[in-house]
């Protein structure tokens, strides 16, 4: 599977649209400080619909080295690029 940030960040829109009550558009610049509604146990159902719906699984602190959904889907890509074993 080879995706694009694009193609990340519409599929980021999509769980973003799942899980948040308001309407939150997904930008590169996004951050949690941005949505209210973002908070640590949001925040964790997220991580977990992001490993689900890409199949793969992020290592302890990678997450929250990211600073935006930017970073965050840079990171997803290297994650589903890669060949990882």
């Amino acid at each position: 599977m080879n995706l694009t940030k694009t193609d990340v960040l519409a599929r980021l829109q999509t769980i973003f649209d799942d899980l948040f009550l308001d309407e939150v558009v997904v930008t590169p610049e996004l951050s949690a400080h941005d949505v209210e509604e973002w908070d640590s146990l949001l925040h964790i159902s997220l991580v977990v619909a992001i490993e689900e719906v890409f199949n793969i699984k992020f290592r302890v602190g990678e997450v929250e080295a990211t600073q935006n959904v930017g970073e965050f889907a840079d990171l997803i890509l290297q994650r589903v690029n890669a060949d990882y074993v």
